[in-house]
């Protein structure tokens, strides 16, 4: 997404000095965090969702006012906050429900790492969609990539072992599957409904649609428990905290200002993030196969994101 002139160079340099890259980059590493909290939660996909999202609403609600006020200050800035959509980014709010909820139900099926692993194929998918919608281009390494990439997951999904240790891998996959595509639907649509310069109140829009929709699809799929114990609310409060409030703001404000290839790169700390912190701290070890599939996905992903497309001038960020 574009950043005008006219924000560039009336904000601080303070704040032009931020690289998207490392925003994207500490968020990714605090979306790593979420299914080892989700799975220490001990929730159903539903409630460990909704609650997500309404913990973390008293934190994004406050800083998206600051945001808006320290947007109103710099010249210009009212007509752009216009020219955001903020119907897109409910509609990507509700596909954010749905990711999450169906996320969740990978994690408990298929352990945190894997299902990680296997919903960051919206890497490939996300840059589909913006060839689709947005016109960017893409090589004939992207779809070289993807047939691998595909047989990456079905080893990751436990095709070769039956995915011993896993609840259930098959479910799980397909679970982490779908998620993707809310996933990359959810990007697409807060990184075109944005207003130039805006983080916190997108993400605090996109979480209040996905409350809705978590907790109509959670009602129908394992309920949602609206009592949950104090400690289970305990992991659910920090998980709003890491991976909804500071995760989503810094991905939002990064990949807004990043071409659709780089900032899915980046994302590609998730997985690898979530395998390692699944083994040392949930002792969740996948089988050989499954970490075989999972090198292989994360590798087929990287090479088909790596200079997909050139920048273009108008999404070019100074660093």
């Amino acid at each position: 997404m574009a950043v005008p002139d006219t924000l560039a160079t009336s904000a601080p340099t303070r704040r032009r000095a931020v690289d998207p890259r490392l925003m994207a980059v500490v968020g990714s590493l605090c979306i790593a965090l979420s299914p080892i909290l989700i799975s220490l939660s001990g929730t159903s996909p539903g409630t460990a969702t909704v609650f997500r999202c309404l913990l973390a609403l008293p934190v994004l609600v406050p800083m998206a006012l600051i945001e808006r006020r320290r947007l109103r200050r710099v010249g210009g800035v009212p007509g752009e906050v216009q020219r955001g959509r903020p119907w897109l980014v409910v509609v990507g709010g509700l596909l954010l429900g749905l990711d999450m909820t169906l996320w969740t139900g990978a994690i408990h099926a298929v352990g945190a790492g894997v299902s990680t692993v296997l919903v960051n194929v919206q890497v490939v998918i996300l840059p589909l969609l913006a060839f689709l919608v947005l016109g960017e281009r893409v090589r004939l390494s992207f779809l070289l990539a993807v047939p691998v990439m595909l047989g990456g997951v079905a080893l990751a999904g436990g095709l070769a072992d039956g995915g011993a240790g896993a609840a259930d891998p098959v479910l799980g996959t397909v679970l982490a599957l779908l998620a993707a595509f809310a996933y990359a639907g959810y990007l697409l649509f807060l990184r075109i409904g944005s207003a130039p310069g805006q983080k916190s109140g997108p993400v605090a829009l996109a979480t209040a649609a996905a409350a809705v929709s978590s907790f109509v699809l959670g009602s129908l799929w394992e309920g949602v428990d609206l009592t949950p114990s104090w400690a289970a609310l305990g992991w659910l409060a920090l998980l709003a905290l890491i991976g909804q409030c500071m995760g989503w703001v810094l991905i939002a404000g990064g990949m807004a200002r990043l071409p659709s290839s780089t900032g899915a790169s980046i994302l590609l700390l998730q997985p690898v993030g979530a395998v390692l912190l699944g083994m040392l701290v949930l002792a969740q070890f996948p089988t050989a196969w499954q970490l075989v599939g999972c090198v292989v996905v994360i590798g087929a992903v990287a090479f088909a994101a790596r200079r997909r497309a050139e920048p273009s001038p108008e999404d070019a960020v100074a660093s």
